[in-house]
């Protein structure tokens, strides 16, 4: 979410004082108004303020409105500048717009909604000028500045990308991972990454391409599986204008845009038999050829790739070349799926909490028991929308287990109490009916208390799923101790 923007600062000049009170109290809320009841008071605040927006009535005694907006285009240039007026004099309207340069005449009697309206695209003009100046003056700026300013921005990301981004406990698989992935981002070899879907394949990808000999270079990104085989070989191999209809412009392709540097596919094994030639000539010959061009261009990439499919069990029903395979795995790394890595569950919720607008904020050991139950098929990217599902629903500190989705509270691991009892097990319960009603209690207060979580203690409701009256689920949760 972006943040909010600050009110702009209007000058409203209107010599009848009702007048400028109402304006005041209408616009008070969407800008910092300043006021004045005359053109020299109006010039003073300009001359002590700094104002964007100036709204002058025309018609006060001594300096008319035109006149006023004729001196502030003088030493303001860069206001935007508007009249209010009861009267629609043609040579006004003209000689407010070629000398003073106003924006919009208003007439009065005015209403308030399209006042607002005008003054908010008043506010959105003056901000749309100071974009185009700056970014003339980044334009105008000596090549050398261009090239420090990309710099920077490559080292900032270089910082935000590194194997420690994968967070990850100190017997995590993840760890052997990593250090393969270490030592093979040195070597200009291409790389596949395999796993399923929110790993953090892309992550991988970019601690190896900022962690190599090219990481003073481009990092490019592209899904295969995004985009049918015209827009996608469009996209990476580049076009000349009228290669084909609504092809108005010649477009760089990735391949030209990564040269130097690192490209990743992501979902390569999504593309199909006849772009997987394509793919395969261009990292063969290490030139690509733009659609509609006639002559080939060199490029020198590394690749990275990625898929959630097995390639290898692909290449044997003829669903993915063998020859591009060979191609793209020089070297494949298999991410592990969170429920494979439990033990960093914790760690991954902590740095989540840590960027939560409240200090200090922790999960209930509830709710993190609930997290390490999950199997989680969505993988990092599931567990992060838990946690910030949470840390947007709860209010205090301490994140309790009601607030985590209900696909997490009636899941049966939930109801878990233990592996599965074994037939000499349950034989052995049945001679001993002490260990059989502990057992059996155990069970029972799983199952209250995964019904009070998806309920949120409402007692009524948890007596009506359980087929209980809710004098009986009372007596039940005072001999289970739950009732506090």
């Amino acid at each position: 979410m972006s943040p909010a923007r600050a009110p702009l600062s209007l000058l409203v000049v209107d010599d009848e004082l009702r007048s400028l009170e109402t304006l005041k109290r209408t616009l008070n809320d969407h800008f910092t108004v300043f006021t004045a009841n005359s053109a020299d008071e109006g010039m003073s605040i300009m001359q002590n303020e700094s104002v964007q927006i100036v709204l002058t009535d025309q018609r006060m005694p001594g300096t008319s409105g035109v006149a006023f907006l004729r001196a502030v285009r003088v030493q303001w240039p860069e206001t935007v500048r508007l009249i209010l007026s009861g009267f629609t004099e043609a040579e006004d309207i003209i000689t407010g717009i070629n000398e003073a340069g106003i924006w919009q005449y208003l007439l009065k009697p005015w209403h308030p909604d399209q006042l607002l309206l005008t003054l908010q695209s008043a506010a959105e003009l003056w901000r749309l000028q100071q974009e185009n100046q700056r970014l003339t003056l980044e334009l105008r700026a000596p090549a050398e500045n261009l090239a420090l300013r990309v710099v920077s921005l490559r080292q900032k990301a270089k910082a935000q990308a590194g194997f420690d981004k994968l967070i990850r406990s100190p017997d995590s698989p993840l760890n052997a991972v990593c250090k393969l992935a270490e030592r093979v981002a040195v070597h200009d070899l291409s790389v596949l990454i395999t796993g399923e879907s929110g790993t953090g394949k892309e992550l991988l990808a970019r601690a190896i391409h900022y962690a190599s000999s090219r990481a003073d270079q481009a990092f490019v990104v592209e899904n295969c599986g995004a985009m049918p085989d015209t827009l996608l070989e469009s996209e990476l191999f580049g076009h000349k204008r009228g290669a084909f209809t609504g092809a108005t412009d010649s477009h760089i392709g990735l391949f030209q845009q990564a040269d130097g540097g690192t490209l990743f596919l992501d979902e390569i094994g999504e593309t199909s038999p006849a772009f997987q030639v394509k793919l395969l000539r261009a990292l063969q010959e290490g030139e690509i050829r733009p659609l509609g061009s006639s002559r080939p261009v060199a490029v020198d990439v590394r690749l990275i790739a990625a898929t959630n499919r097995d390639l290898e069990a692909d290449v044997a029903n003829g669903h993915f070349r063998e020859d591009l395979y060979y191609r793209v795995a020089g070297i494949t790394l298999q991410l592990p799926a969170l429920r494979e890595r439990i033990q960093d569950i914790p760690l991954i919720v902590s740095n989540l909490l840590k960027k939560s607008p409240l200090i200090g904020r922790n999960l209930s050991l509830e709710a993190m028991a609930l997290l390490k139950q999950h199997s989680w098929p969505g993988n990092v990217r599931e567990l992060q929308n838990e946690v910030r599902r949470a840390m947007a629903l709860g209010d205090g500190a301490l994140l309790g287990s009601e607030l985590l989705s209900p696909r997490l509270l009636q899941r049966p691991e939930v109801l878990a109490v233990g592996p599965p009892v074994t037939a000499a097990q349950q034989d052995w319960l049945t001679d001993n009916p002490a260990q059989l009603k502990h057992h059996l209690e155990r069970v029972e207060v799983q199952i209250i208390r995964a019904a009070m979580l998806r309920h949120k203690g409402n007692k009524t409701h948890v007596a009506d799923e359980l087929g209980l009256t809710r004098l009986g689920l009372r007596m039940k949760l005072m001999r289970l101790g739950l009732d506090q």
